[in-house]
């Protein structure tokens, strides 16, 4: 019995490495790849160039919607104050969420991993899809992303810039979760950063799995 379950889990493990791949596989011969840059040697608060730890904190710049590495300092000094915001800080779960297909379809999202966010500055909901080039942005139609709100009233009170709604579709069952908009942004820079050759390589699957994994942990307190 064990043995059979095992084989049953392989298998699901081996559909959605497939999936993934092979979406982002058509996302790479679509996109043109900058050129490598150098990697840096620590990270730097953005607004001080103090030095700062691994987990550190963050802040929205709205009118580009650029995330802002910040030192503590910072982040409570520029927190609210003119276009910056801080970051969400819930991670909220959502695995009774509902998307039919049609309504999918209907976004023009090329690939079934994204997240949503509701934008105060151009007062429109923006979707951004990961590519191995760094995030592509996809302005939704209205009534499409109000029939999303209808069959799951819960994304009623998403909060606009600093919180989005990441949709993998690629995962089974697929995988819906509500994250600060950093952790949003991160995805797309997970797979930017691990994606090696034309198709990817294995160490873009692996951290794809390890970035939700970590999500799931962060909603449960685990």
């Amino acid at each position: 019995m064990n043995d059979a379950r095992r084989r049953l889990d392989d298998a699901v493990a081996a559909r959605r490495r497939a999936g993934l791949v092979s979406g982002l596989r058509g996302l790479a011969r679509a996109t043109p790849r900058p050129p490598p840059k150098p990697s840096a040697a620590g990270e730097a608060c953005d607004l001080c160039g103090v030095s700062l730890p691994e987990d550190h904190r963050h802040l929205l710049a709205l009118s580009d919607r650029r995330i802002v590495c910040a030192c503590e300092a910072c982040w409570a000094m520029r927190s609210g104050e003119g276009d910056y915001r801080p970051t969400g800080n819930r991670t909220l779960w959502l695995p009774g969420l509902d998307i039919p297909d049609d309504l999918w379809a209907s976004f023009q999202i090329p690939i079934g991993l994204a997240f949503f966010m509701e934008s105060t500055v151009t007062a429109c909901v923006v979707a951004m899809y990961p590519s191995p080039g760094g995030a592509t942005e996809s302005e939704l139609h209205f009534d499409s992303w109000k029939r999303m709100q209808q069959l799951n009233p819960v994304l009623v009170g998403l909060e606009a810039d600093i919180e989005g709604l990441i949709v993998n579709r690629l995962a089974d069952p697929p995988v819906y979760v509500i994250a600060p908009i950093d952790r949003c942004y991160a995805l797309t820079g997970t797979i930017k950063a691990h994606w090696e050759g034309i198709s990817g390589g294995p160490g873009v699957q692996i951290a794809v799995e390890h970035f939700f994994d970590q999500l799931q942990a962060r909603a449960t307190g685990h």
